[in-house]
Parts: structure tokens; C-alpha cells; sequence
């Protein structure tokens, strides 16, 4: 075929004659210029060129069914992280109540995943959807190291509206509803809308820290007024307005004579004038018979 195509050019270029008669004398067969050009365009390249581009051809080939096959991510994480970017190191720091399990989740890394292409931002989006966490930075070491800083939620009581308990911020926001035995020396505010407010009774309380130790929780009454509850079962009913004097008075009681420690179930202090005590019912019946018990003062007269 090379040599008709040859013969076909000399044909077509010289004609017949000359054809028959052969190439003009004086001009070798190898020095002629080639009618297209392209010997002249491959002269220049160098040896290297072919298997060059052979191998271009391979890899671009190779790369293409990479991608096409949904496969580019992993292999670009394996080739950084064979050049010695692979997260080696996680440093973690602010833990307290967050386990270290739930930021490993979070942080979705594969075997040795290269540390380039971490995506740090999705990684601080998932880990700010844990409930405890507040906020979280991340940062990357080169060559291997990732540095995770976490900033907690800080409880600051519990709320109770009807059976469901849960552990709030000091905005009144919550954390969680896995409420376990670490948080039940936490205030627990009762019913809706004690959740924004627990941050007034928690203050007042704070003024006497020997009453503090003994409310286990604080019913908002009516959106108007708090009721505490003790202990030992008794309900403190507040005012409205003058917490702080009503407090005072019943810690001067209970000094001088021992109020909370009595058998009783309610002290009623909404009264500027006075303290309102509701015994128990056994305390009242004791309380009964103890009156009943007396003697008249019209027989003790008769016997002397």
C-alpha cells in the first residue's frame, strides 16, 4: 500500500511521462518533500515523544475510569495520604461530658484518610449537632495531625413539664433529655415557661446557701410565683413580690427553732404579718389529742 501511494503522488503530481521516465535527475528519493508535510512535523519531536504520549494516553484513560466509576475521592485520598498526609493524630481537647466514640463518628474518617482533603467544615456541622456541644473549631497540623477544641453546654438545671425531664442552659434552652444520676444536684424547675425563668429563683437562692442545699426542686405557680420544695416533702409557698424578705424570715425561724425540721407539710410565708403553718395529719392528731389531754382550768381551781 505504501508504495501505490507513493506511485499515485508521483502520478498525480508529474503526469504521465513522467511517471514513465522516472524522478528528475539530480534529486534523491530521500530528500523528497513529502506532498502532505508530515514527516517534516514528526522530524522535530524528540524519541521520548511516543512513549510519552503513550503513557499520557494510559493515564488520562486510567484517570477517566476513575471518576466514571466513582472512585476519585478514594483514590486521591490514598495517593496524598501515601505521600505522608495521612491523619495520624487526632488531638482532642474540652471534653467533658461529649465521649470520644460520638466525635470519631462525627468526624466520618476512613482508614488512613488524607488530611488535604478533610473536609473540616462538614466535619464541624455534624459535631455541632451533638447536644452538648456548643461550639467546635478545627484545625489541620501538617503533616498528620487534626486539632479538634470543643466548648460544652454547661447545665444549669433541670426542667420538669409533666413526665418529661430535661437538662437546660442557663438560657433556659435545652440540652438533653437523658437525664441521669450526675445532674441530681441540679435545681429542677416544674411546669412551662419555669425553664426561662429557673435564673431568678436559682439567684435568690444562691443568698442563703444553707435553705439551697435543702430545695431539691421549684414550682412556678401560675407564671406569677414560686412554691419550693424540700427535701423532707415540705412546700415553701412564696410571694410574688419580696422573696428575698420571706426567705430571710423563714431561715431566722428555722435557726431559732428549728421550723424546718418539724413535722409539717406547708409553710404559707405570702403574708406580710405572718407565717402560715400546715401540719401533717399525724402531727394534727397528736395536736388534738394533746389539747384534749388538758385539764380545764375550772377543775384546777376546784382541786386546790
Amino acid at each position: 500500500m505504501r508504495k501505490i501511494k507513493a506511485k499515485l503522488g508521483v502520478w498525480r503530481s508529474s503526469g504521465f511521462t513522467r511517471a514513465l521516465l522516472g524522478p528528475r535527475s539530480g534529486v534523491s528519493r530521500l530528500h523528497q518533500r513529502s506532498p502532505h508535510g508530515v514527516e517534516g512535523f514528526f522530524a522535530f519531536l524528540p524519541r521520548w515523544a511516543g512513549p510519552a504520549g503513550a503513557l499520557g494516553f494510559l493515564l488520562l484513560s486510567a484517570g477517566y475510569g476513575i471518576v466514571l466509576g466513582g472512585h476519585g475521592r478514594a483514590f486521591s485520598e490514598s495517593v496524598t495520604a501515601s505521600l505522608g498526609f495521612a491523619v495520624d493524630e487526632i488531638e482532642l481537647d474540652g471534653l467533658q461530658r461529649v465521649a470520644e466514640f460520638q466525635i470519631l463518628e462525627a468526624l466520618e474518617l476512613e482508614d488512613r484518610p488524607s488530611l488535604i482533603l478533610f473536609d473540616a467544615y462538614s466535619a464541624r456541622e455534624r459535631l455541632e449537632k451533638i447536644s452538648w456541644i456548643k461550639s467546635v473549631s478545627i484545625q489541620k497540623l501538617f503533616p498528620g495531625t487534626l486539632k479538634i477544641k470543643i466548648d460544652e453546654q454547661v447545665p444549669y438545671a433541670l426542667w420538669q413539664r409533666g413526665d418529661i425531664i430535661s437538662v437546660i442552659n442557663e438560657q433556659g434552652e435545652v440540652i438533653t433529655d437523658e437525664v441521669d444520676g450526675r445532674y441530681a444536684n441540679l435545681l429542677r424547675v416544674v411546669h412551662h415557661g419555669a425553664q426561662r425563668r429557673a435564673g431568678e429563683i436559682m439567684l435568690e437562692l444562691e443568698r442563703f446557701p444553707e435553705l439551697r442545699s435543702r430545695v431539691r426542686a421549684a414550682s412556678l405557680i401560675s407564671d406569677r410565683r414560686w412554691d419550693l420544695n424540700l427535701e423532707n416533702g415540705i412546700t415553701v409557698r412564696l410571694p410574688e413580690i419580696g422573696i428575698f424578705a420571706a426567705l430571710s424570715e423563714l431561715t431566722r425561724l428555722d435557726k431559732e427553732g428549728g421550723l424546718l425540721s418539724r413535722d409539717i407539710v406547708a409553710i404559707d410565708l405570702r403574708l406580710n404579718d405572718r407565717v402560715v403553718v400546715r401540719l401533717s395529719e399525724a402531727a394534727a392528731l397528736r395536736r388534738k389529742a394533746a389539747i384534749k389531754a388538758r385539764p380545764s382550768r375550772s377543775k384546777i381551781g376546784a382541786d386546790t
